[in-house]
């Protein structure tokens, strides 16, 4: 078992908590997106009220550890290694609570590089527990805005995760998913379980879209966010996330083995 101790220290020095390459610049850049309401990263969420720049930096702050000085505006942003084992620690919760009512459960993700390995294994975990992994819409084909303007993409799942491929990748089975903050692909999802009188899931696991868009709808979700993403933060602040990690999303997806083990084990998942 990994202790509480050997994975603080592996947050550290992979940077997925402490200084993380995610830049100060860029976070302070969406915290302005999202108080201007742009759907590129409110990422399916409607916030209420009371989000100025302000807010969502002393959020930020007390959510991720990132500094709530306004003056501090450039160099590498900063995670609170204890905020990320807490979260942790809920997330794993959550997923074993699910487990043990063998609720059908969903996982999706924007960061198929880097995070597909993480959520498989939780999949196949929750799998073997006697959840049913849902996997709706496969192959439904989704316009999505993109900085190079409205791309079809087609949905997919590999070992359980679903994620969106751009056009021309024919790869099937592997990580070549495409990034993205779109809360479409869930809405497609859930529409198509809805519509073919199927079962909803009682959990939505993932990241960007994925978890606001189901948030947003009353489906309990959970999920991994980095400094830049204040949408999942803003959601849990509200109550419409259940839990929201914060950790750098963008490291090698070897990175994140440990805490696939860490995880599984808190929440009696380990085989």
């Amino acid at each position: 078992m990994l202790s509480t101790g050997a994975l603080r220290a592996h947050l550290l020095a992979a940077r997925l908590a402490g200084p993380v390459a995610t830049s100060r610049e860029v976070s302070l850049r969406s915290y302005r997106l999202f108080a201007a309401r742009d759907p590129r990263v409110t990422l399916g969420l409607d916030p209420g009220p009371g989000w100025a720049e302000q807010d969502l930096l002393r959020l930020m702050a007390d959510r991720c550890g990132v500094s709530d000085d306004p003056a501090h505006v450039s160099g590498p942003d900063v995670i609170d290694p204890e905020r990320t084992l807490a979260g942790l620690d809920a997330f794993a919760e959550r997923l074993s609570y699910a487990a043990v009512r063998r609720a059908p459960v969903l996982f999706g993700t924007g960061h198929p590089h880097r995070l597909l390995g993480f959520y498989a294994a939780l999949a196949d975990a929750m799998s073997a527990a006697g959840c049913s992994v849902l996997t709706p819409a496969q192959g439904r084909c989704i316009d999505i805005t993109t900085r190079f303007g409205v791309r079809t993409c087609s949905l997919d799942y590999v070992r359980g995760v679903a994620m969106v491929r751009e056009p021309g990748v024919r790869s099937r089975g592997g990580d070549t998913g495409a990034h993205t903050h779109s809360p479409l692909p869930v809405r497609v999802v859930l529409e198509a379980a809805a519509e073919g009188r199927g079962r909803l899931p009682e959990l939505v696991v993932g990241d960007h879209g994925w978890v606001c868009g189901a948030g947003q709808l009353g489906i309990e979700a959970i999920g991994l966010a980095d400094t830049d993403d204040p949408a999942l933060f803003v959601g849990e602040a509200e109550g419409r996330v259940a839990v929201a990690v914060p950790l750098d999303d963008g490291v090698p997806s070897a990175y994140y083995r440990p805490l696939t083990r860490y995880v599984l084990n808190r929440a009696f998942l380990s085989r």
